[in-house]
């Protein structure tokens, strides 16, 4: 599983001295990127190739807040969920106590220039791995 740490930023809170929930969904998408650029997915190639990563569905369930300068953790996996959609299975984890604090789960596919769903090879095996890995551990 993929682990990026982060830090709360002041200006990531709100009035009432916590991240504000928007600012979740950033944290989450920059995870994302940082998994799939680690994992080889070029973002510039793909554009120039009228390939484009796009994101369809997000769903989020907020337990705790964090609150400023508090660090903190986010996870990655990717499932393949149909053939060309994959679901990114998220959380934030409080680093100091691991608590759970935002869980969620975003849904993407790739699209062509003319902005039509298409399946992606490079994804497919990247959604594949824990799926080995999972295999391996069982042996």
């Amino acid at each position: 599983m993929y682990k990026l740490y982060l830090r709360v930023r002041d200006y990531e809170c709100d009035l009432q001295k916590v991240v504000n929930n928007s600012v979740y969904q950033n944290y989450l998408e920059h995870a994302r990127h940082e998994f799939l650029l680690e994992k080889g997915v070029d973002f510039a190639a793909l554009a120039e190739m009228g390939v484009n990563l796009m994101v369809v569905r997000v769903e989020l369930d907020y337990k705790r807040p964090l609150t400023s300068q508090d660090d903190f953790y986010v996870t990655v996996k990717m499932q393949k969920i149909s053939r060309i959609k994959y679901a990114f299975i998220q959380s934030i984890y409080h680093k100091k106590s691991d608590q759970l604090m935002v869980s969620g789960i975003t849904i993407g596919v790739a699209v062509n220039v003319k902005g039509r769903p298409m399946a992606l090879a490079l994804l497919d095996e990247i959604a594949l791995i824990p799926q080995i890995e999972n295999n391996l551990d069982m042996k």
